[in-house]
């Protein structure tokens, strides 16, 4: 079965970084578009992240372009998303997700969804 394990949440500092990892099983991993949402409350689900399929395409959201920095490691099947200057208005919980497999980018619709991984920025 498809299986995404998201880990590395935690509470942090603002200012302060934190590296998201999401390990997946049962994908063909390579061929799949990867990216990260995150929840918060009283807010919809929000797109914070994403890399194609080929690695070659990223796209992030207004409000982290410039901090965070996604990659996808096809040898270890998982990927990251590494966060800088961490803001209180980063809390949420964060999820990641994999599409069915040589989408175009931007991917329009993501078909596996990890179990979120808890982000609180303290100020």
């Amino acid at each position: 079965q498809v299986q995404l394990v998201e880990s590395g949440g935690g509470l942090v500092q603002a200012g302060g970084s934190l590296t998201l990892s999401c390990a997946t099983s049962g994908l063909t991993f390579i061929y799949c578009a990867m990216g990260w949402f995150r929840l918060a409350p009283g807010k919809e689900r929000e797109l914070v992240a994403a890399i194609s399929w080929t690695g070659t395409m990223t796209t992030y959201s207004e409000s982290v372009e410039g901090r965070f920095t996604i990659s996808k490691d096809n040898a270890k099947n998982a990927v990251y998303l590494q966060m800088d200057s961490l803001k209180p208005e980063d809390t949420a919980i964060y999820y990641c997700a994999a599409d069915n497999g040589f989408r175009s980018f931007p991917v329009e619709n993501y078909s596996y969804w990890g179990q979120g991984t808890q982000v609180t920025v303290n100020s």
